[in-house]
């Protein structure tokens, strides 16, 4: 008798006892003189059912989850289906089956290593359609695409490698910013880890797009697994030589600053530099890497670009809302009965992702409000869960999408005091280029304890030290810091007068 299982070897799953998992159904295997192939995948996404191991049967996988060591013997019965942790067919199970899985199709399905069943899985199709075409018809696919910038920005891709490719210069080149830094995100990890053939492939058509001879990945050091993984996926690739002639990628591996996150800053740190930002112009796609034209994207951009290339631009912008085309991965974490990723068209309300599809807050509590963008983005109150996800939607409505990060707060949080982690984290992570972020994020921090204490001149100094940051900051460290801190004076000033009602 031989069986195949499939379970997750993603770091989240690790960090709930799949290897456990997976030793004790390789050793109950044995005993039962079974032929076992175990196959590690990434993860589906769902991660509150992590450890989740998935059997096939008659071409459908069925799942169990979340599973522990104590639940390994009975599957092994008779009747698997009548197991405790039965979930029936993964892709039935609700929170996948409203997905729209472009970018992250394969991750959670195949061995992210394994080469054959990429390919199986329609990957290197948009590689091998690439190498047919001329550079500026690539360029003009990915224009036509509507493709964006999904690392925050929101900026055309086409229009930056457009840039790239007409740019003059000895040598180009493609980084990607995989120092993905926010609180509440995981999405750039869960790639690396379950699908780097795809990061590769993306990174490849680019080089073909603008002319570039080499490519860096920058992934932040808190990230081992992800590090680990795609190492070896480079080594799969060079050994079969499918990055094409004269194009390479090299992995580098940052030190954690949150700065570094910007993309100036993530040059200087690439060049052996302190990770400060840089003043624009010149663009890094005119004078990047080593003062030379240089693609920066974003892991979940360049991990899109393959299935825009082997579908066509007209399929991928066959999604979204308005100028937000495609897909994006939504990161729904914190306070939140099913958290995960969850990949979509653009255009989802906040309402429909956290309340229908995530089922409210894991402690049953009424949801509060939800921070979108990272730890400085803008905090939306249920009041605003109409809200569609997408770029101008976010914007219009007072935030920003950002790297789609969403972390749900109950009624008990207290959202004073993550207005005032908000300007600490900035004054903690600033490169100490610009004074507004450097020095006004201190004075944030104080301004907000004056404000708690019952001070009534203080809510027009922070009013004035935000619009400052804004404007005076060359990054988004200091430039973004205003929008959690006004939205949450905004919308619970109640929050604000906790200690002087606590001290009266």
């Amino acid at each position: 008798m031989s069986l195949t299982l499939y379970l997750s070897k993603d770091a989240a799953a690790l960090a709930l006892g799949a290897d456990e998992v997976a030793r004790a159904i390789a050793a109950e295997a044995a005993a039962r003189a079974i032929e076992l192939r175990l196959v590690r995948t990434g993860s589906r996404g769902m991660v509150w059912l992590e450890p989740l191991l998935e059997i096939e049967r008659d071409g459908v996988r069925h799942g169990f989850g979340p599973l522990e060591v104590s639940d390994v013997k009975p599957l092994f019965e008779s009747d698997s289906g009548d197991h405790p942790k039965a979930l029936g067919p993964v892709e039935a199970i609700p929170f996948f089956a409203r997905q729209t899985r472009l970018t992250f199709a394969r991750c959670g399905v195949i061995d992210p290593l394994d080469l054959d069943a990429y390919r199986a899985h329609g990957g290197m199709r948009g590689l091998e359609r690439a190498r047919g075409m001329a550079p500026a018809d690539i360029v003009a696919e990915v224009t036509e695409s509507g493709l964006r910038g999904r690392g925050g920005a929101g900026f055309p891709t086409g229009i930056k490698w457009k840039t790239v490719l007409e740019a003059e210069g000895p040598q180009k080149y493609i980084v990607c910013n995989a120092d993905e830094g926010d609180s509440g995100t995981f999405a750039d990890r869960m790639l690396m880890e379950g699908d780097p053939f795809c990061l590769i492939e993306g990174m490849a058509i680019a080089g073909l797009a603008v002319g570039a001879s080499k490519g860096f990945v920058y992934c932040r050091s808190e990230y081992p697994h992800a590090i680990r993984t795609f190492g070896v996926a480079l080594d799969v690739v060079r050994e079969g030589d499918l990055l094409g002639e004269g194009f390479d990628i090299e992995l580098r591996v940052g030190a954690g600053s949150y700065v570094c996150g910007e993309e100036t800053a993530l040059l200087n740190s690439m060049e052996g530099k302190r990770g400060v930002v840089r003043a624009k112009p010149p663009l890094p796609a005119h004078k990047g890497f080593l003062g030379r034209p240089t693609v920066i994207n974003n892991v979940i951009s360049l991990a899109s670009v393959p299935v825009i290339l082997a579908e066509g631009a007209a399929h991928y912008k066959s999604f979204g809302l308005g100028r937000s085309l495609g897909t994006v991965p939504l990161q729904v974490a914190g306070n939140v009965k099913h958290g995960g990723l969850f990949e979509a068209a653009f255009g989802m309300t906040i309402g429909e992702l956290v309340e229908g599809v995530c089922g409210g807050t894991a402690s049953g509590r009424p949801v509060k409000a939800v921070q979108i963008g990272g730890p400085l983005g803008a905090y939306f109150p249920a009041h605003m869960f109409d809200t569609a996800l997408g770029y101008e939607e976010c914007d219009a409505a007072g935030g920003l999408i950002g790297h789609a990060g969403i972390v749900v707060f109950d009624d008990t949080a207290d959202m004073g005091a993550m207005a005032r982690f908000a300007m600490e984290f900035c004054a903690v992570e600033s490169c100490g280029t610009c004074t507004p972020c450097r020095i006004g994020a201190v004075r944030g921090m104080e301004t907000i304890d004056r404000i708690r204490a019952g001070d009534p001149a203080a809510p027009a100094i922070l009013a004035d030290l935000c619009e400052t940051m804004r404007d005076g900051s060359l990054c988004a460290l200091g430039g973004f810091t205003p929008y959690p801190v006004e939205s949450a004076l905004k919308h619970f000033p109640e929050d604000f007068m906790a200690r002087k009602e606590a001290a009266e």
